[in-house]
């Protein structure tokens, strides 16, 4: 299967709990995202981790998913 051309990996993470973590600050800024990182269901998770834990948007929301992913964390005032 060839890959979409219209999503691109935003970030790339050394686990899957921090692909999931990028993942929930795209969906509270409303961007659709996956996360990419097959580790068998759990029972081989070095397989993809070893290669690091994607997170994908559509081409069209790449700007905007980086700036939510670069974002310095802020205290809620």
């Amino acid at each position: 299967m060839a890959p979409d051309p219209d999503l691109v990996v935003v970030q790339t993470f050394n686990s899957r709990p921090e692909a999931d973590l990028a993942k929930s600050a795209l969906d509270a800024a409303s961007i659709e995202s996956m996360v990419l990182g097959d580790d068998a269901g759990g029972v081989q998770p070095a397989t993809w981790e070893s290669r690091g834990v994607a997170v994908v948007v559509n081409r069209a929301d790449e700007s905007a998913a980086r700036e939510v992913l670069n974002a310095d964390a802020k205290p809620i005032e």
